[in-house]
């Protein structure tokens, strides 16, 4: 079995360029996922960051899940729980509007700022990098540089924000998931998860496969959007968290995506490249369009909404590249 794609960013800046950018190509075309190491944010910030994620849950959310989770998953007849996750979150935005003030549940002034000011400073260090990660993309599928942000960029910029998760240690694995499967609807996703705590799978030809925990890493998945925008070279994969009965797993998946009122389709020279006819595969829509077909649709299978997506398609005056 092939080894799940671990890619060091500072490679990029030697004579191991070109081996680096062939690995990323490799994982966008045939995982979908990838995980980064020397990625140039420091390592003592990224055990600042986990450290006070875990202090917030216990602190603060531990007792709310166990309340509205735990309690409703563990009652009742032994039977898979399909409507529901073993997970605590919260969410945070960033872009185009920040909410860092608005972490729940903190009561100490000192608490609100520490976390505020840290995971302010986090987001800002990962939509550098989901930026400079978009254009070596570009550069692998011959794109000019740019041209997938431009394309996120909508009339006030990309969207931007984090859910934080937390599974704690679950008694019964085999009846609840911890994230139950999906894609993820957006652009780029960047994850800092777990150290030690495994739990992160993606199917890869019909196997589910570990995400393998490692220290300062940070691991990258591409949404729909991407691969609507490259017409299907690059897909969204399918990919689940499962409950653990030992240690508690954190997590925080940062999402760059377009903005709201973005209009996605393929990217006109990918299309000309890859389809012997000039045929599109991907509709064209706007972003919140999809979002909120999405929200209704997440476990469920990705071609039925691109389809739907299809179906409501309306002219759109695009431009060629």
């Amino acid at each position: 079995m092939a080894t799940f794609p671990v890619i060091y960013m500072d490679k990029l800046n030697g004579e191991e360029r070109a081996a680096t950018m062939e690995k990323i190509k490799d994982a966008s075309e045939n995982w979908g996922f990838f995980e980064l190491l020397n990625h140039g944010i420091p390592h003592d910030f990224l055990d600042t960051v986990e450290r006070l994620t875990k202090e917030h849950y216990k602190k603060c959310m531990e007792q709310r899940f166990k309340e509205l989770v735990a309690s409703k998953a563990l009652e009742g007849p032994q039977a898979e729980v399909t409507d529901m996750d073993w997970e605590s979150t919260f969410f945070l935005r960033h872009l185009p509007e920040s909410n860092m003030a608005e972490i729940p549940d903190l009561t100490d002034e000192y608490s609100k700022q520490k976390c505020r000011k840290v995971m302010k400073e986090f987001v800002l260090k990962l939509e550098k990098l989901a930026e400079e990660l978009l254009d070596l993309l570009c550069e692998n599928l011959g794109l000019e540089q740019g041209y997938l942000k431009k394309a996120f960029y909508g009339a006030r910029g990309p969207t931007f924000g984090s859910k934080v998760s937390n599974y704690p240690p679950c008694p019964t694995p085999d009846k609840i998931k911890g994230l139950r499967a999906h894609t993820d609807a957006g652009g780029i996703i960047l994850l800092l998860q777990d150290p030690k705590v495994s739990g992160l799978q993606l199917l890869k030809d019909g196997e589910w496969i570990d995400v393998p925990p490692m220290r300062h890493s940070i691991v990258i998945n591409l949404g729909d959007q991407l691969e609507v925008i490259t017409n299907g070279k690059y897909k969204s994969v399918e990919h689940r968290v499962l409950a653990q009965t030992d240690g508690a797993r954190m997590s925080i998946a940062s999402f760059y995506n377009p903005g709201r009122d973005a209009l996605i389709y393929p990217a006109p020279a990918l299309v000309e490249k890859e389809a012997e006819e000039k045929k599109q595969l991907y509709p064209k829509f706007v972003f919140e369009d999809y979002m909120k077909l999405y929200a209704g649709l997440k476990f469920q299978a990705k071609e039925p909404r691109f389809e739907a997506m299809k179906a409501r398609e309306t002219t759109f005056p695009i431009a060629t590249a």
